[in-house]
């Protein structure tokens, strides 16, 4: 299968750790220029001590105007991962306003306006790939906003591809089950709560972010040309119930 990507350029936000910086280092060894996008850490440093050619960093709030215009003056953006986002586990009686605000402000609008800049460096084509979640497509106890978010994830996704498709521009969604990063150990860490997403799962085991990379690089890769308004569900088999 060709995944060659040698000389496209490729923003990833939320780049710093986890699905972001596997997706960074998968690309790259694709042949990608990567553009991580993610608020100054060691994290981050050690993601561009990771890939110190090809490697263009830019850091900073992934919901601010400064990445807006950072993006859309790039001379030319072939590939855009919008991977930020966030959530915030709670019954739907707990949340507060600042939550619900939070979690619609990165996980949808934040993903709206980078892709929206995204455009303006891609007068000649490119590929989208939105980081979704299996709960884009099913419901969950103490997930009202997070699936509220990623449903809304999915029907941009659909809406993108239809409008954007005559500007040779693809866009996609991937939709997760948990995958063990630094935001979702906490909870696999709780036994009874690591045994209920198993029995979930019909193969009987969390994704790994490697195993979020590789579909985000099939989907953006030559392999995938065909394809556009699709969510590939990296699940295990959860939606499958």
């Amino acid at each position: 299968m060709n995944q060659e990507l040698s000389g496209k350029r490729a923003v990833v936000t939320g780049a710093s750790r986890g699905i972001g910086r596997a997706i960074c280092e998968t690309l790259h060894r694709a042949g990608a220029i990567i553009i991580p996008v993610a608020r100054p850490s060691d994290a981050m440093d050690d993601l561009v001590a990771a890939c110190p050619e090809r490697c263009e960093p830019w850091t900073g709030d992934a919901a601010s105007d400064e990445l807006l215009d950072f993006i859309a003056g790039q001379d030319r953006v072939d590939i855009l991962v919008n991977n930020v986002g966030t959530n915030i586990p709670k019954p739907m009686i707990d949340v507060a306003d600042q939550d619900l605000d939070r979690m619609l402000d990165l996980n949808v609008r934040t993903t709206y306006r980078v892709s929206r800049a995204a455009l303006v460096a891609m007068p000649n084509g490119g590929r989208i790939a939105h980081i979704s979640s299996q709960m884009g497509h099913v419901g969950s106890p103490n997930r009202t906003v997070y699936c509220m978010t990623k449903h809304a994830i999915e029907g941009l996704t659909k809406a993108m591809a239809v409008e954007l498709a005559e500007k040779g521009i693809r866009v996609n969604s991937v939709a997760p089950t948990f995958v063990e990063t630094p935001m979702t150990k906490p909870m696999l860490d709780d036994p009874e709560f690591s045994a209920f997403v198993k029995r979930m799962i019909p193969l009987g085991t969390v994704a790994s972010t490697e195993d979020i990379a590789e579909a985000v690089l099939y989907l953006c890769g030559p392999a995938g040309k065909m394809i556009t308004g699709h969510s590939l569900v990296v699940d295990g088999g959860w939606t499958a119930h």
